[in-house]
């Protein structure tokens, strides 16, 4: 195995994948919680490996003749937030909202992954970040399946260590009062990205 095409593609994939967004705010949330957290982390790892791979067997190319669907994919992305934003906000100022690690209140495993999968597959820069970036960037390496496999690797080592490491918050976390802030920053974070991709 290239060690130098496997250490590309790990920090290109980390690089693009550890900004602050929509889906690592909903991970880290689900961790704090202890809700699903594998199935979640394994989800967005397994996504993004889907989607880095197609954009290293040429599916860029495809988005780039084809600008439409990604335009389509803004739209449904500027909705999902905004929505999920409205909800977050509502959570942050119930006088009953009392969310605790020991799990109180528990999403269902499949309305975490209907939530993960908007988060996911709604967002148009995750096309944009694998399918255009990451395979553009892969057409320099001596190996794309090892420049591949070290972009896939970083999204897994990200999602669990993040999903797993959120536990460490617990202390704060254990107060209901850091939950209804949490929400509020999840919820105005939300409307900020909506308003970015309208403005993109």
């Amino acid at each position: 195995m290239n060690t130098t095409d496997f250490s590309a593609g790990f920090l290109l994939g980390l690089s693009l994948i550890i900004a602050i967004g929509s889906q690592n705010a909903f991970v880290l949330k689900q961790g704090l919680r202890r809700e699903h957290i594998f199935y979640i982390c394994l989800f967005c790892a397994v996504s993004d490996a889907l989607l880095i791979s197609a954009g290293v067997a040429g599916f860029g190319a495809v988005t780039a003749r084809y600008p439409n669907l990604i335009d389509v994919a803004k739209f449904a992305g500027i909705v999902f937030l905004l929505g999920y934003g409205l909800q977050s906000l509502y959570a942050s100022i119930r006088l009953s909202h009392a969310l605790d690690v020991s799990g109180q209140v528990v999403t269902s495993l499949q309305k975490s992954l209907l939530l993960c999968f908007g988060f996911t597959w709604l967002n148009p820069h995750v096309y944009l970040d694998t399918l255009v970036l990451v395979g553009m960037v892969s057409t320099g390496a001596s190996s794309k399946l090892t420049f591949a496999l070290g972009a896939v690797s970083a999204s897994f080592v990200f999602f669990f260590a993040l999903g797993y490491g959120a536990r460490l918050l617990q202390p704060l976390f254990a107060k209901p009062k850091a939950w209804n802030v949490l929400d509020a920053l999840v919820g105005l974070l939300m409307f900020y990205l909506a308003w970015h991709l309208y403005q993109g």
